[in-house]
């Protein structure tokens, strides 16, 4: 699936338009980008990218974070340059190509959206199997 078709599903699960206006749209949809360049990338199996992206956090250092979006609780806050770090840099950059906004506009604006989104998309405290457009259609019924 194509980052814009993730992105729109993402927008649709985080509540896109609703709160904050094209703000949380430009950062699903640029976290679509992410997920979808990662899953072209064959970083994780499945055709579920979040976990492969999960890893790369934890390796990175952001360990605390990630598993505070994915278990229950409070989600932990991360910086676009926390995120600019840990993310390959050819990536970030192909995804701030794709939205014509700076790798560091891509990094803040991923930032605001991908606890939320991470907490959606692992209701049950664990990252689950299957595709990942399967997974956000689930959680928006």
């Amino acid at each position: 699936m194509a980052g814009n078709d993730l992105g729109s599903l993402l927008g649709g699960l985080l509540g896109g338009g609703q709160q904050g206006g094209g703000s949380s749209g430009g950062g699903a949809n640029i976290l679509g980008a992410l997920l979808g360049a990662l899953m072209s990338k064959g970083g994780a199996g499945g055709g579920n990218p979040l976990s492969g992206l999960l890893e790369g956090l934890n390796k990175a250092g952001l360990a605390d974070q990630s598993q505070s979006w994915v278990g229950a609780g409070e989600n932990k806050e991360v910086t676009g340059a926390q995120l600019q770090q840990a993310l390959p840099d050819d990536t970030l950059r192909q995804v701030a190509e794709e939205a014509g906004v700076s790798p560091e506009q891509a990094a803040n604006e991923i930032a605001q959206v991908l606890p939320q989104a991470v907490d959606k998309l692992t209701p049950e405290g664990q990252v689950p199997s299957g595709s990942l457009e399967d997974l956000i259609r689930q959680q928006q019924l």
